[in-house]
């Protein structure tokens, strides 16, 4: 899976390869009311940001994720920051028409987070769209999966708000902000319903 140039353009944000270079403006982007991030593990403070853009570069380096800083086109400022991470490929027999790809077969989008300022804008749509739109039609991965902290329902109402499927909640899947057992509400969209999603993507947006 090439990396390289991975710049996703759209009109109101760019998603650039996350990096060093990025992290003055991530801890300016997560400054303030820790409330805000009480359900999303976002890195705060020079030390805290900086352990979180090395630790997204080693994931990416080993070929299990592919992180953004999220950019506002219209100022350059930094915004935020999302992935693509639990990259799967499958072991496909050869002779399918799937066998030698290079590409992932799944994945799932996550770690995504903004300022203040972004939130209720456009910044998490577009920035939905633009993976969403590169993970099905470039990758042609099968399966993009997102999960939520199960009290998170501003999250949940998000995912749902642009089509994705409820799948279940997944119990004491992952640690929680509060560093306790957390269940997960898991959510999902599967390449046959891309074309839908795609379309509603789109209606938001205008």
């Amino acid at each position: 899976m090439s990396t390289s140039d991975f710049v996703l353009q759209g009109g109101h944000v760019r998603l650039e390869l996350l990096s060093h270079g990025h992290v003055d403006g991530l801890v300016k982007a997560s400054a303030g009311d820790a409330e805000l991030y009480r359900w999303s593990a976002v890195p705060q403070g020079l030390d805290a940001v900086t352990k979180y853009v090395e630790t997204a570069l080693e994931w990416k380096a080993a070929g299990t994720a592919v992180p953004f800083a999220v950019i506002r086109v219209a100022d350059g400022v930094v915004i935020g920051s999302t992935r693509f991470f639990d990259i799967e490929r499958w072991a496909w027999p050869e002779g399918h028409e799937r066998f030698g790809r290079g590409a992932p077969d799944a994945c799932e989008i996550g770690y995504t987070w903004y300022a203040r300022e972004a939130i209720r804008t456009a910044a998490n749509t577009e920035a939905k769209t633009l993976m969403l739109t590169h993970a099905f039609e470039e990758w042609k991965v099968l399966r993009v999966c997102l999960h939520t902290d199960v009290r998170n329902e501003r999250s949940r109402a998000a995912m749902e708000r642009i089509g994705c499927r409820f799948e279940g909640i997944l119990r004491a899947h992952r640690m929680a902000t509060d560093f306790t057992a957390r269940d997960s509400a898991r959510y999902s969209i599967v390449a046959a319903e891309w074309p839908e999603v795609k379309e509603r993507l789109a209606g938001l947006m205008r």
